[in-house]
């Protein structure tokens, strides 16, 4: 299917004018009212494209990714909600608590990079499907669990097979987006993997309390069911089509010798070769570590927030994973809103990147003022800033992530950023955990989450300078 697509970028674009004269038409500032005819799907067929619009194939393919980035989060958070019932039945600490994310999560890290290669090769759409249906088998199997290593086995499965989707998912919607539409066609991603977080920590809780710990992981499969069908109408764009879209946007035209510039040795190098030409981006090095970091701050956030409300505020299970998912999901939301807006303004001096470092200083503000400001609503209130903050940096870092790595590499680079991403949030949930059992204090646990934050904001300020430098490099060579 690559070289499908590969061939496929050698076709001639022809530029049709509705109004302007030929000699305008090349023009960056005259371009604002113009359709072309191009090659689009990876199966062949052109078809008019309309480069006024930031989304000229619609909304549906980011939609469609975001529903499958909230059920897989929907179920890997789960047992945040169900997790004192679960501590109950089987008897384990919370350092074991916490080393049940982290398993899993190496366990996905260490097939992230396969899994960008294959996305950079095979057919994307038909991957993620697969992917889906995969959880919802998983999921059934955590609630037959019949002791607590086979439990503990099967969350690791579903925690490698979790990450899966991530490559080439937003691989694909670099290719269905141009740029300037990027934030937000992540934007709505990072949403619904997001909003995944608190949705699965309220259902947890409410169904724990309800009925049985068990019956939690049967809710997941007929959704990801319905899901992995609705993933399959998305249809298999070219490898680069946003790319181009914005190359054509700018007034320049595509020949076969500017539109296939990538190589056999691209194509057939190693993934560790490919992984270390792709680290020596600064840029993406930088978002790497600072989403790295990031992610070890929100997974230790979100697993443990639930039982620290349960015991510092003293509680309900349901009531504390219902205001726990509650709060966090309406900063969830408006930050998203806000950090893909801003984002996709596309100022000059890295904009992204700075975009980024403010929101991560408002979610480390209020993560702080979280854990040792007492009283519930004080605490609530400062729960929502914090995701304010951590949602409003997150599409655009993945956005920069994107516009700085050519795209018959975006798989590949995708699979970078999560594998290390993954790693980062692997050891949240155990680091509080373990911090807890040896402090004896949930509170004084969670603010080890907060050197990394901040270091995090760090690692962009000293990148900010490279992004519109790499991204334009990128650009170049799609």
């Amino acid at each position: 299917m690559y070289l499908v697509g590969f061939c496929n970028l050698s076709h001639t674009v022809v530029i049709e004018h509705r109004s302007l004269p030929m000699s305008d038409a090349a023009s960056p500032t005259d371009s604002s009212d113009r359709s072309v005819t191009m090659p689009v799907l990876a199966k062949g067929g052109e078809r008019e494209v309309d480069l006024t619009r930031d989304a000229p194939f619609g909304w549906w393919p980011a939609i469609a990714i975001g529903l499958v980035a909230f059920i897989d989060r929907v179920e890997v958070n789960l047992i945040a909600g169900a997790l004192p019932a679960i501590q109950d039945h089987f008897g384990f600490s919370d350092t074991v608590a916490g080393a049940i994310p982290t398993a899993a999560s190496i366990a996905a890290a260490l097939l992230l990079l396969p899994a960008g290669r294959l996305a950079d090769r095979a057919p994307r759409v038909a991957t993620v499907v697969v992917v889906v249906l995969v959880w919802s088998l998983f999921s059934v199997l955590s609630g037959l669990a019949t002791t607590f290593a086979m439990f503990f086995l099967v969350r690791i499965a579903i925690g490698a097979a979790g990450q899966l989707y991530n490559p080439p998912a937003s691989s694909l919607i670099a290719d269905y987006y141009p740029s300037r539409s990027r934030g937000k066609a992540f934007g709505i991603e990072r949403a619904g993997y997001y909003m995944g977080l608190p949705a699965g920590v309220i259902i947890g809780g409410a169904v724990a309390e309800a009925f049985d710990w068990r019956a939690v992981f049967f809710i997941a499969a007929v959704p990801g069911v319905v899901i992995a069908i609705a993933m399959a109408t998305v249809k298999e764009p070219l490898r680069g089509l946003g790319d181009r879209i914005d190359r054509l946007k700018a007034g320049g035209a595509e020949t076969s010798s500017t539109a296939a510039p990538h190589t056999a040795a691209t194509i057939n190098a190693s993934i560790i070769s490919e992984a270390k030409t792709l680290l020596k981006v600064r840029t993406l090095r930088g978002v790497i570590g600072a989403q790295a970091m990031l992610s070890l701050g929100v997974a230790g956030l979100f697993y443990w927030l639930p039982t620290f409300f349960e015991r510092v505020e003293d509680i309900g299970e349901s009531a504390a994973s219902g205001l726990a998912g509650g709060v966090g999901g309406t900063g969830i939301v408006i930050g998203i809103i806000l950090g893909s807006r801003m984002g996709d303004k596309a100022r000059p001096g890295g904009w992204r990147i700075r975009v980024a470092c403010g929101f991560l200083l408002i979610g480390a503000i209020g993560l702080s003022l979280t854990v040792l400001i007492p009283g519930v609503p004080i605490r609530a209130a400062m729960v929502a800033v914090a995701c304010i903050g951590f949602a409003g940096a997150i599409p655009n870092l993945t956005a920069a992530a994107a516009d700085v790595v050519p795209s018959a590499n975006r798989g590949m680079g995708f699979a970078l950023l999560q594998f290390l991403t993954t790693l980062g949030g692997a050891f949240g949930p155990l680091l509080v955990g373990f911090m807890s059992d040896t402090l004896d204090s949930i509170s004084l646990a969670m603010l080890c989450l907060l050197p990394p934050l901040f270091f995090s904001i760090v690692i962009l300020a000293r990148v900010r300078s490279t992004y519109d430098t790499d991204a334009r490099t990128a650009l170049a060579t799609t």
